[in-house]
C-alpha cells in the first residue's frame, strides 16, 4: 500500500465529508453537555471529526439531518438487522404503548411466552428469561453458572466481545498469559482474578485452562465477530463442547451478533449444543431486548437449589427486564420480519455482497480476504484470512479503514464503524449490494492507482 497515496485520498474524502455535513458538524459542535459530545461515548467511533446525525431511517436507508440519504449496511451493529422501523413492530409496539399502556407495569404478558417457546424452537434451549441488553443477558448467565457449579471463573477468547462485561475484558498478551485489554476502564479488579483466556481454534490451549477445574463456564460466539468475522475450523466447536463437558464447565453461546448464520443462529445452523444461550440487539427490531436460555436440566437444578434468592436480591433481574413493551416488540420481530424465509434471502444477499468484494479484492490484487457469517460479510486487509483474534486485531489499518468509510459514506453507504462489516435486512436489495460493489471497487482502483 502506497501509505502517501492513501494519506492525499483520506484527507481529501475527510474534507469533503465536512463539506457536505454542515448541520452535523454544527450538532457535534453545540453538543457542550454531553460527555464526548455523544450520547455514548462510542458513537466518536466514526470515520472523520465528527459523526453524521440521524434524521429519519426507515428499512435499509438512513437519512441525516443534512438531507443524505444512505444505503444502511450497518444496521446499528446488528440492532436494525429486521430494518429500521419494520412496520409490524412499530404498529405492535404503538397498540402496547398508546393503546393498551401498561409497558413497563411489572407484570407478566402472554407474549411472553410465545417469544419463550419461538426462541426454543429456534435454539434448542427449554427455559428462557429476559434482559434489556446482551451484556445483561451475559451477566446473569455468567452468575448462575458461578452459582450452579461453585466456580469462580470464566473463559472467554482472546479479543472476543460480549458487551461490557468485566469477565471479559481479558486477551492472550505477548508473553501467551492473559492480561487486561488495553484501555479497559475501570475495571473492579485485576481481570486475571476473574478471568481465563484462549485463542479461539486453539484447543490445546482451551484444555490447559480448563484443566485448572476452576472454570464455572466457558462464554463464546461461535465464530468471533466483532473483532472480525474469525470462523472455526473444522472440529473445533465440537472439541469445545467435548471439553467443557470433561470438565464440568458450562458452555454459554453469545449469539448476539452471530444471529446472522441463521433464524437459530450459529447453534442451530452447526447443531450446537450449548448449556446457555444470551443473545440480544436484533430481536426486538429496534427496541431494546434480550434473552439468555437455560437447558431444562440446568434450569431444573438452579430452581431446586433452595439457597438460591432468584426473585429478589439474586441480581438475575431489572425493574424493566421481561416489560410489556419490549416483549411485544420481540413477539412481532420474531413471528413477521427476522422469519426463516427472511433469513434465507438475506444470506443470498451476502453471498452477493461476498463476491463483489472478493472480484474487487482480486481485481486489484490485494492481499486481503473476505469472511461471511450468513447474512454479514467483512473484508480484511490480511490474506491468508485470521483464525483467532489477536491475529485479527493484528490485521487492522485505522487509516485505510477510514479511508474506505468516508469514501462510501461520501457516496451514500454506510459499514458498520467498529469494523468492515456489512449486514444484510429483509429490506436490502440486490441494487443496494451491486451499489457496494461498484463504489468498493472505484475506492480500489484509487488507491492502487
Amino acid at each position: 500500500m502506497d501509505r502517501t497515496r492513501l494519506h492525499h485520498l483520506l484527507a481529501r474524502e475527510s474534507a469533503e465529508a465536512e463539506r457536505r455535513n454542515p448541520r452535523s458538524k454544527a450538532a457535534y459542535d453545540r453538543a457542550e453537555h454531553l460527555f464526548g459530545r455523544v450520547p455514548m461515548t462510542w458513537m466518536n467511533k466514526t470515520a472523520g471529526a465528527f459523526p453524521r446525525y440521524l434524521d429519519s431511517a426507515r428499512g435499509a436507508r438512513v437519512t441525516d439531518v443534512d438531507g443524505h440519504e444512505y444505503i444502511d449496511f450497518c444496521l446499528g451493529d446488528t440492532g436494525a438487522m429486521a430494518g429500521h422501523s419494520p412496520a409490524v413492530v412499530a404498529d405492535a409496539v404503538g397498540r402496547r404503548y398508546a393503546e393498551l399502556g401498561g409497558a413497563t407495569a411489572m407484570l407478566p404478558t402472554e407474549d411472553a411466552e410465545w417469544v419463550g417457546a419461538e426462541l426454543t424452537r429456534r435454539f434448542g434451549l427449554a427455559r428462557w428469561s429476559f434482559s434489556l441488553t446482551a451484556t445483561d443477558a451475559n451477566r446473569w448467565a455468567i452468575r448462575l453458572a458461578r452459582a450452579v457449579t461453585g466456580r469462580p471463573k470464566i473463559l472467554v477468547n482472546s479479543y472476543c466481545y460480549h458487551g461490557s462485561v468485566d469477565e471479559s475484558l481479558i486477551v492472550v498478551g505477548p508473553d501467551g498469559r492473559g492480561t487486561a485489554r488495553e484501555g479497559n476502564v475501570g475495571a473492579p479488579c485485576d481481570v486475571t482474578l476473574t478471568s481465563r483466556v484462549a485463542e479461539f481454534n486453539d484447543l490445546d490451549r482451551l484444555e490447559r485452562e480448563l484443566a485448572h477445574g476452576d472454570v464455572a463456564a466457558v462464554l463464546m460466539e461461535p465464530a468471533l465477530t466483532n473483532i472480525g468475522i474469525v470462523l472455526p475450523e473444522a472440529g473445533y466447536l465440537d472439541g469445545v463442547r467435548e471439553l467443557t463437558r470433561r470438565y464440568g464447565t458450562l458452555l454459554i453461546n453469545d449469539e448476539t451478533h452471530t444471529f446472522s448464520a441463521g433464524p437459530g443462529g450459529c447453534t442451530a445452523a452447526w447443531d450446537l449444543e450449548p448449556d446457555l444461550l444470551t443473545i440480544g440487539k436484533a430481536i426486538g427490531g429496534g427496541i431494546p431486548a434480550g434473552a439468555y436460555g437455560l437447558s431444562a436440566e440446568l434450569a431444573d437444578r438452579l430452581l431446586g437449589r433452595a439457597d438460591l434468592d432468584l426473585v429478589d436480591m439474586g441480581g438475575v433481574g431489572g425493574t424493566l427486564a421481561g416489560n410489556a413493551l419490549s416483549v411485544a416488540a420481540t413477539r412481532a420481530t420474531l413471528e413477521h420480519v427476522l422469519t426463516d424465509d427472511a433469513f434465507a434471502g438475506m444470506a443470498k444477499l451476502s453471498e452477493r455482497f461476498e463476491a463483489g468484494v472478493r472480484a474487487g479484492i482480486e481485481a486489484h490484487g490485494l492481499p486481503w480476504s473476505v469472511a461471511r457469517l450468513g447474512a454479514r460479510t467483512e473484508y480484511r486487509f490480511t490474506d491468508p484470512a485470521p483464525r483467532n483474534g489477536t491475529e485479527s486485531a493484528a490485521a487492522a489499518d485505522a487509516e485505510l479503514e477510514d479511508f474506505l468509510h468516508l469514501y462510501l459514506a461520501n457516496r451514500g453507504i454506510l459499514l458498520t464503524p467498529f469494523h468492515n462489516m456489512a449486514l444484510m435486512c429483509p429490506d436490502t436489495t440486490e441494487a443496494d449490494v451491486d451499489t457496494h460493489t461498484e463504489v468498493f471497487a472505484a475506492a480500489l482502483s484509487e488507491l492502487t492507482g
